[in-house]
């Protein structure tokens, strides 16, 4: 009697694992500090805390402003930190951030491409900074280079990525250091059924909503938060954290945010640049 053929059978649950880390503002010197917070030592901690959490990563995204002042130093830090993060990863750049040296930090490897096909996802990421300036600005070039993202892989579900927001968070001080052309954003996502979400940094607090379909996701810092809802500019006692994101094969997205424990600090107004 012959043997049956062997069947290997498919996860109920196939899914991959992205861990987001945003806004971690590092400076040439290690003990740099934002507002008052050691951006390293913050950065470290949150790094930790995702080594606890996630026993198996399939990408770690760094979601922009890697670095406050934009020196070679500061990037080749966040290299050596991350690193201990079993999982690939990729870059994209935010206001603070300088893209020469973010380059020379990256020199032979695939850290900056801005495409990468993960299970049964698409994620894409944007370069929405202006040199030399806060607010985000989508070029006709990465329009395009959306355009094609998503017109290559139809059977594909997409994550979209950039740096700033491009819709209204509630803070009325961040309002004009969003980005400037989001109905150029949407007019392109609305366009393509299989678009899940969108996932940005900037904000340095959560947000989660919906529009059109698409969800709409915010991460917070692993430094110094940003209060929710607030009229000028404030500072949250929220500590550091990251986002994780479970994408799921049939188009499905879980996600959530983990914060460190045991951080103390006294927020220094004086600092401008934040």
């Amino acid at each position: 009697m012959p043997s049956a053929p062997t069947v290997t059978p498919t996860p109920v649950d196939s899914s991959v694992l992205l861990v987001q880390l945003s806004d971690s503002h590092l400076f040439a010197e290690a003990a740099g500090r934002l507002l008052g917070m050691e951006t390293q030592d913050s950065l470290q901690r949150v790094i930790e805390r995702v080594l606890q959490e996630q026993p198996q990563i399939d990408l770690m995204l760094a979601s922009g402003d890697l670095s406050q002042d934009g020196s070679l130093a500061s990037y080749q830090r966040f290299l050596q930190m991350t690193s201990v993060i079993p999982a690939p990863a990729r870059w994209f750049p935010g206001n603070h951030d300088e893209i020469p040296s973010m380059q020379a930090a990256c020199v032979g490897s695939d850290l900056l491409d801005p495409v990468i096909d993960l299970g049964n996802w698409r994620i894409t990421l944007l370069d929405s900074s202006i040199p030399e300036a806060v607010p985000g600005y989508l070029s006709d070039q990465q329009l395009a280079l959306l355009e094609r993202a998503l017109s290559e892989a139809p059977e594909r579900h997409h994550l979209v990525c950039l740096h700033h927001h491009p819709v209204s968070i509630g803070c009325r001080w961040m309002e004009p250091i969003g980005l400037r052309n989001p109905d150029a954003l949407f007019a392109v996502l609305e366009r393509f059924s299989q678009v899940r979400a969108v996932l940005w940094g900037h904000i340095h607090q959560e947000f989660d909503q919906q529009r059109n379909g698409i969800r709409l996701l915010a991460s917070p810092s692993t430094c110094v938060q940003f209060a929710p809802g607030s009229e000028e500019f404030q500072a949250d006692t929220s500590a550091p954290g990251y986002r994780w994101l479970r994408l799921f094969d049939d188009g499905r997205l879980d996600t959530g945010v983990s914060r460190v424990t045991g951080i103390k600090f006294e927020v220094d107004y004086s600092v401008k640049g934040y």
